[in-house]
């Protein structure tokens, strides 16, 4: 139970969380919020493979090339790390991005983040954290957006397809980057589970990573449709014969720890 009260502790993070002074809110093209995955699940090489995606991706030339295109030429961009629970030592708060000076700054800060992981894999709870800090930046939108990664099914907080529904309520868009270069063998099928149970909101898509190599391109394509807000760009296709069962996560855990759903067997 220790993880859950870490969750519900780090939930209210969120308040916490280094923000722009209220007052007149600055127009932006979209207010896009980057959660990244830091479980245990993910190993080294994978870590550094995710980070420096991330980093390329926001010092491209067609990345800031999307930003200025706007109507604004300008996003608002915050990041944050997640596993068990989001600690506030992984924030990165709000950064306005309105060129190459911005987003390579930026970039830098994420580059300087250290290396670390710890357990669990609570996508409920980095949605919730996510939607808390669009709904405090302050700044005027026409789209606000989650962007999540991660390599594994929800198994700690709140089922997920709860908070997703939660902030899809609030006008947020979800898109998802499932990680499957080392897929667990009692979950193979991520990329659906994000599909069916993660990701949704006009425009959403989600964006599979089957190879190492894929990393770099897929992050920067990523970020750039979600900037640029294009709804029919041609992403993966995902094969949704199988149904997805979106609280497999937690009847996996409960195998091997005390259950957090004990509702899940009746």
């Amino acid at each position: 139970m220790f993880e859950m009260f870490g969750l519900l502790a780090c939930l209210a993070c969120a308040e916490g969380a280094p923000l722009p002074a209220r007052g007149e809110a600055l127009p932006v093209d979209v207010e896009l919020v980057l959660a990244v995955d830091i479980s245990q699940s993910m190993d080294e090489e994978e870590f550094a493979l995710q980070r420096a995606g991330y980093v390329e991706a926001l010092r491209h030339p067609d990345f800031i090339n999307a930003v200025r295109s706007g109507p604004r030429g300008r996003i608002a961009l915050a990041y944050f790390e997640w596993a068990g629970v989001v600690r506030d030592d992984g924030i990165l708060a709000w950064q306005v991005i309105d060129g190459d000076d911005s987003a390579n700054a930026f970039a830098d800060r994420v580059a300087s983040r250290p290396f670390r992981s710890f357990r669990g894999t609570s996508i409920s709870g980095a949605l919730s954290f996510g939607a808390g800090l669009l709904e405090q930046a302050d700044f005027a939108a026409p789209r606000r957006v989650i962007d999540i990664s991660g390599d594994g099914p929800n198994n700690i907080g709140p089922p997920v397809a709860v908070m997703r529904d939660a902030a899809l309520a609030k006008g947020i868009v979800i898109n998802g980057l499932p990680v499957l270069i080392s897929p667990s063998p009692s979950f193979s099928h991520l990329d659906r589970y994000y599909a069916d149970c993660v990701t949704g909101g006009p425009g959403s898509f989600v964006l599979p990573i089957y190879a190492a190599s894929e990393f770099s391109t897929a992050i920067r394509r990523k970020l750039i449709q979600e900037v640029s807000g294009i709804t029919g760009a041609k992403t993966i296709r995902i094969d949704m014969a199988a149904s997805v069962d979106c609280l497999q996560g937690e009847r996996e855990r409960r195998k091997y720890s005390d259950p957090y759903f004990p509702e899940l067997d009746r």
